[in-house]
């Protein structure tokens, strides 16, 4: 082997990693469009959690919570709510009582507006956040309180 690196040596690594690294990205591409499906919870989208993600959309909720790690940090992480406040029989009635609530008022503390919802915005609103609480995301939110 010779003792001095040469343009066509540089050049081989070159050309070598960048398709070396190329394959593994093309790899991890398929394998991450193979599993999808089953980690998205695709298969348990009703109109009910398209009508609760467009109440999410259309009152801007992502200006202030986080869900699933995406949107602001002003307000808790909601991608986990579902669980963290009861899951099934406990959830929707917690989701009402708090959406009625707000404003809380309490000093010293970011305050949440009324949006005067509906019951069915709020039912639907609830299956939305239920439907996102199942996607399989590698554990996040990192602690239970999101």
């Amino acid at each position: 082997m010779s003792e001095t690196f040469t343009k066509g040596m540089a050049r081989n690594i070159y050309f070598g990693g960048s398709v070396f690294f190329f394959l593994v990205f093309l790899g991890l591409t398929y394998h991450t469009e193979q599993t999808f499906p089953e980690r998205s919870n695709e298969s348990e989208i009703t109109e009910a959690v398209v009508r609760g993600k467009a109440v999410w959309e259309n009152n801007n909720c992502i200006g202030c919570h986080s869900l699933l790690g995406e949107g602001a940090y002003f307000a808790p992480e909601l991608g986990n709510v579902f669980v963290r406040r009861g899951g099934d029989e406990a959830f929707k009635p917690f989701l009402h009582a708090w959406m009625k609530a707000q404003p809380l008022g309490a000093p010293g503390r970011r305050a949440m507006p009324q949006f005067n919802l509906s019951e069915q915005e709020v039912d639907d609103m609830a299956e939305f956040l239920k439907w996102t609480s199942k996607i399989d995301t590698n554990n996040w939110p990192p602690n239970k309180e999101g």
